[in-house]
């Protein structure tokens, strides 16, 4: 036992009561449990196995054999050890304790649940994915190949391991390979059998630094740009829609002879205030006329920054040469106006549209009689 306590290995030693009644250093250094603490405890309390909770004395009827279990630290880690057991017989060969060698597999065990769970999760993405997963040795040849993405393809999970790439494809289908083995990572898009793919070479370099093995991935976007296409078709039905709605909510209407009228109605915003003043502007230069209403009685109320589009929209009108007047003004938009200290002097604005209309068509006729009085003079 004296060897054994000087053990690298934790050693620890207990009888037909489970009692322990020896722990080296080793074992308190791996498991947190100074000796003296340790000898005298029940092992199956110290060392609790919730996966087999009569492990312990189970292994006192065992010859011997070896055990990997993981234990909690008191420090709120843990470490798993790989136990050798091994059955203590007295005098007369009867079973008088077990002794136990353990050897701390913690990097191992935790390298290996890692490896595991890398494994969950790339068979996760390969079963679920329009992916084909694949790899090559430094020469080519094929060491792994699955994925859904073969679905379809009549090609199947691992049909071309042992195969060499460059006997089955031809040289602008390796051109990824090729500068991948050289070790520059590649991706691409392209096309094969008329799908659109997408695919990644990523070099493996070995302890020397040097490619030794190639993993590619190649995701089939059919599906991807069959929705994105569906998607873009949304998009411009609904802009198209809008814009019928825009042009229903602010029609610019030809009232008289010379004379348009826009009645607008809903909620006034900034960019829809915008978008009638192109449009109405360019009406005026295409129809000539000399008169534009805004009328504003469908209109609850307009934001501060609408307001003054408003009056812009006007200014602009007689730039052209025309007249704008506004209609129908509600007193919340009173309000607005009112409260930026914006100057209506020089806007004409009547009560509602037919006050509107009536002012343009009063104003035609008595430009025309004058023009007919001043020919009558002439002659």
């Amino acid at each position: 036992m004296d060897t054994l306590a000087r053990s690298p290995l934790a050693v620890a030693e207990y009888g037909l009561d489970l009692v322990i009644t020896g722990w080296n250093e080793s074992a308190a250094r791996q498991l947190g449990i100074p000796a003296q603490e340790a000898i005298g405890r029940s092992i199956a309390e110290l060392l609790p196995t919730p996966e087999d909770e009569g492990l312990w004395r189970r292994l006192l009827e065992e010859d011997s054999g070896e055990r990997r279990l993981r234990h909690a630290r008191r420090d709120g880690g843990h470490v798993a050890c790989a136990w050798v057991h091994h059955r203590v017989l007295d005098a007369r060969g009867e079973a008088a304790g077990v002794l136990c060698i353990g050897r701390d597999v913690t990097a191992e065990s935790d390298a290996s649940l890692s490896h595991a769970q890398q494994q969950e999760i790339l068979r996760a993405l390969i079963n679920n994915l329009d992916v084909i997963v694949w790899a090559s040795d430094r020469h080519g040849v094929f060491t792994y190949l699955d994925g859904k993405g073969l679905e379809g393809s009549g090609v199947k999970p691992g049909q071309f391991v042992g195969l060499n790439n460059f006997d089955l494809f031809n040289e602008h289908e390796t051109v990824g390979l090729r500068s991948a083995l050289r070790g520059e990572p590649v991706h691409n898009l392209s096309e094969a059998r008329g799908k659109p793919i997408e695919n990644w070479f990523v070099p493996i370099r070995d302890e020397r630094g040097e490619v030794d093995a190639v993993i590619g991935i190649t995701l089939d976007l059919t599906r991807s740009r069959r929705a994105e296409l569906e998607l873009r078709e949304r998009l411009a039905l609904i802009e198209r829609q809008q814009q019928v709605i825009r042009q229903l909510s602010t029609p610019i209407l030809q009232v008289w002879r010379g004379v348009l009228a826009l009645p607008m109605i809903g909620v006034v915003d900034s960019a829809r205030t915008a978008e009638v003043m192109e449009s109405l502007l360019q009406a005026i230069v295409r129809t000539q006329a000399r008169y534009a209403l805004l009328d504003l009685t469908g209109v609850e109320a307009v934001d501060t920054r609408t307001a003054s589009y408003l009056v812009e929209l006007v200014r602009a009108i007689r730039l052209l040469g025309a007249e704008g007047i506004i209609t129908g003004i509600r007193p919340s938009v009173a309000q607005t106006v009112v409260s930026l200290g914006l100057d209506l002097a020089e806007v004409t604005t009547l009560s509602d549209l037919q006050a509107g209309l009536k002012h343009c068509i009063g104003r035609s006729l008595g430009k025309a009689r004058a023009r007919g009085a001043t020919s009558s003079g002439e002659r």
